[in-house]
């Protein structure tokens, strides 16, 4: 909202600097994003004094003037009639940027040089005089610009309102407030209506058939109108806040609304078929042309003005092309309604129409002020038009007018908002701002809201006004009694911040990805067509089709994140994300949140270096930093077995693995598959895992064991057998885990092989199995009497034989 201190200064003397006005608005709400001053382009504009005049060589109506700028003699071509030697007038520098757009520049005019020009009041916006130059003050001094030579500053305020002020779209509402800055009154325009002819009632009528739509519709008819341009004192009022003059009707249309908040309208009554208003809603796929010269689809939600026959507005949008004020018109119906914000609002953005009208209406606007308004604009038309007022007005009124009446607590606002102010403190500020304040019960104040303030309908927003009218920065700061001992982390917090802890220290970088993905998602990562991932909650108002459902598993972001960075040359990466997925449930409106847990690798397992080789990662190194995970975590029991390969989506079928922890499925860790990363244009090995954080969380220990170190030494022996290929390593290991022998501390795989010498369909495996006794060095004998059972045991179990 722009607005113009010398128009503000009609309604309310202002007696502040206007940096401090600004500062002052600001801290009431209003917030004052820019300060200029209307006048400022008058800088390059100097008071120039014509030494001589000689007739142009190649030109009968233009003449060659020598101009004294203050800093020399400038030469200036003029067409003016009344230039003369020795008047002192305008020049415009060149450089200057005059006020309807025209950047001056040295020029060459029928071969003569140019570097100015001699300005007339219209040409610089500062009267109706457009007939020859703006002659000045003979005492003033050439070169002194015009902005200090006539005195001219006219500051501008550009305001940022919030939604929830639309009482202040208007200079009168501004005004209001700073009124109540300044605790003088607001004084309202005052006017008087010449004496109307005949009833209105007898060459017009209005029907609302949508009430819902248009509670309030207001009218008033004028004869004998004079389409014509605005005098110079309407359009520089318009001008001062950046609205274009059109002509005298349409300008005081224009001047009512930025004064009061009130959109009008004015039809060219002799187009408007029945001499009749009917405010309806449209048909399904009714065509109608707006005034922007669009033919336009309505929908049936959109109200519409019509006349006896056809739609002539959209209703408190834009008028319709068939009924605008054109040059021949000469009666001139006016209208002033209020309509429904909701209404207003869905179709402005379904017809993709945001107006001046639209912007108040859809904030809400002062119904009580629909007759003021329209009783000034008639007044004005009446006069600048010179046209004759049809007596009486058309007031359809479907409202409630009861005034709403709250109870505001003292001691309860002053709790709420840690301030020390008494009633009567209370009470002048809310009258400052015209509410009807009374004494209630207690310490409370029965509050009458006035009509414009139609934010107002709650006792908390009471509360607001106080806040703001006393000053937000008035408001002692304080801080919340806390108690000293702080409250432990939840077990969930705690398992996210370790892990992020530990997959950092492993060198992954976190992600984070919307919670929206694409619906086509589960296609790409080719869930099945029973999986219960596939099921969707669905945005209503996506952002786009790429963020239409949200996500059931976090496979997709990841992988997009990849194919993101990939893209852009960064082909090394390992990254993790912690965040939930949605599983709808039939039964209940909310879906099942589900907290869990992603990594990626991909790329190189280390940099190519003068000591390494460049090597790239495979299966087991994402299940090794599984693995890494669960033991810094301090969970034992984590089991790694094949991923069956009908359960095997996103994941390659023999090089995935599912994780298991007492037989309870974990998540998933394994290669992504070669038709997954092509529909990902990955085109390069990637590894992933997916992990439920939920039972990871549950599988914290609530304290670590310590074991003194060993005293005596230890010794190992290996194993190698051989067993059939689909027999899993981890099972081997599982045996002698489980054996039950007290004296094996460790063991890990360290071979497997497969090939010749080793029978098709088998293959090789060696174990190396750690021993040591915490009471006594162990003997060769005692371990391989231990390690001859082991190996006949897995012999047994397993069908295993012994390399030969």
């Amino acid at each position: 909202m722009k607005v113009c201190l010398s128009w503000l200064k009609e309604y309310v003397p202002i007696n502040m600097a206007v940096t401090d006005l600004a500062d002052a608005l600001t801290m009431v709400g209003l917030e004052v994003e820019a300060v200029e001053d209307r006048y400022a382009y008058l800088e390059t504009v100097v008071v120039g004094r014509v030494m001589d005049v000689l007739p142009h060589p190649n030109a009968d109506r233009l003449k060659l003037c020598r101009v004294d700028a203050g800093d020399g003699l400038a030469p200036v071509v003029c067409g003016a009639p009344n230039v003369a030697a020795g008047m002192n007038v305008p020049l415009a520098r060149v450089g200057t940027l005059l006020p309807d757009g025209t950047l001056l520049e040295k020029t060459v005019i029928r071969g003569e040089a140019s570097e100015g020009m001699l300005c007339s009041e219209v040409e610089l916006g500062l009267g109706p005089d457009g007939s020859g130059l703006m002659i000045l003050n003979e005492g003033l001094q050439p070169g002194v610009s015009l902005k200090t030579a006539l005195k001219l500053s006219d500051h501008t305020l550009e305001i940022g309102l919030t939604p929830n002020r639309p009482d202040c779209l208007s200079m009168m509402g501004v005004a209001r407030e700073i009124a109540a800055i300044q605790g003088v009154q607001m004084n309202p325009p005052v006017f008087s209506l010449p004496d109307g002819e005949g009833d209105i009632n007898a060459f017009a009528s209005v029907t609302i058939d949508a009430p819902d739509h248009c509670p309030r519709y207001a009218g008033r008819l004028l004869d004998g109108i004079t389409v014509a341009p605005s005098p110079h004192w309407l359009q520089d009022r318009l001008r001062s806040v950046g609205v274009r003059p059109i002509n005298n009707l349409v300008d005081v249309t224009n001047f009512v609304m930025l004064e009061t908040g009130q959109p009008l309208h004015a039809f060219d009554f002799d187009n408007l078929a029945g001499q009749r208003i009917v405010v309806r809603t449209a048909l399904a796929g009714e065509p109608f042309t707006t005034l922007d010269k669009k033919p336009r689809r309505l929908s049936e939600q959109m109200l519409m003005i019509c006349d006896g026959e056809k739609p002539v507005a959209v209703g408190g949008v834009m008028g319709g092309l068939n009924s605008e004020i054109e040059a021949s018109t000469t009666r001139v119906l006016i209208e002033s309604a209020c309509f429904d914000p909701i209404s207003i609002r869905k179709t402005s953005k379904a017809l993709g129409l945001n107006t001046d009208a639209s912007h108040r209406f859809e904030r809400g606007v002062d119904p009580d002020g629909t007759l003021f308004a329209l009783d000034r604009a008639a007044g004005l038309m009446a006069e600048l038009g010179q046209g004759r007022l049809v007596g009486g007005t058309i007031d359809e009124d479907f409202r409630n007018s009861d005034p709403l009446q709250l109870t505001l607590g003292v001691s309860a606002t002053n709790n709420l908002l840690g301030t020390d102010l008494d009633r009567d403190a209370m009470a002048t500020m809310l009258e400052s701002i015209t509410f009807q304040v009374k004494a209630g019960e207690g310490d409370d104040l029965q509050v009458g809201v006035p009509s414009f303030r139609v934010d107002v309908t709650r006792p908390r927003d009471l509360v607001e006004e106080v806040a703001r009218l006393s000053g937000y920065n008035q408001i002692p700061t304080t801080f919340p009694a806390l108690p000293s001992k702080g409250t432990s982390l939840s077990p969930m917090m705690v398992c996210r911040n370790k892990v992020r802890d530990i997959l950092c220290g492993f060198g992954f970088s976190e992600t984070i990805n919307y919670s929206f993905i694409s619906a086509e998602s589960c296609d790409r990562v080719q869930l099945g067509g029973d999986d219960p991932r596939r099921s969707h909650v669905a945005l209503l108002n996506p952002i786009s089709e790429e963020q239409a459902v949200m996500r059931t598993t976090l496979i997709p972001g990841m992988l997009e994140t990849a194919q993101r960075n990939i893209s852009r040359q960064q082909t090394s990466l390992r990254l993790f994300e912690v965040g939930k997925v949605f599983l709808p449930r039939p039964e209940a409106s909310l879906p099942t949140e589900k907290e869990m847990l992603a990594g990626l690798w991909t790329g190189p397992r280390v940099q190519a270096a003068w000591h390494t080789k460049e090597a790239g990662c495979d299966f087991f190194d994402i299940k090794g930093v599984v693995e890494g995970m669960a033991q810094t975590l301090g969970i034992a029991g984590f089991t790694f077995t094949a991923l069956p390969d009908d359960q095997c989506c996103y994941s390659r079928a023999g090089r995935s693995a599912q994780v298991l922890h007492d037989g309870v499925m974990v998540g998933v860790v394994g290669e992504v598959d070669a038709s997954v990363a092509d529909s990902y244009s990955l085109r390069q090995a990637t590894f992933v895992f997916e992990l439920d954080l939920e039972i990871i969380a549950q599988l914290l220990p609530d304290d670590r064991k310590m074991a003194p170190i060993p005293r005596f030494p230890s010794t190992d022996r290996d194993i190698t057998v051989i067993v059939d290929r689909d027999v899993e390593s981890s099972r081997l290991l599982d045996a002698v885990t489980h054996s039950g022998e007290q004296l094996v501390e460790d063991l890990y795989l360290f071979d497997v092989f497969d090939g010749d010498p080793i029978p098709d369909g088998k293959k090789s495996v060696s174990l190396r199995i750690i021993y040591r006794s915490a009471e006594r060095t162990l003997e060769d004998e005692t371990v391989n009497e231990i390690h001859h059972h082991l190996t006949h045991r897995l012999i047994t179990e397993f069908g295993a034989a012994l390399p030969t």
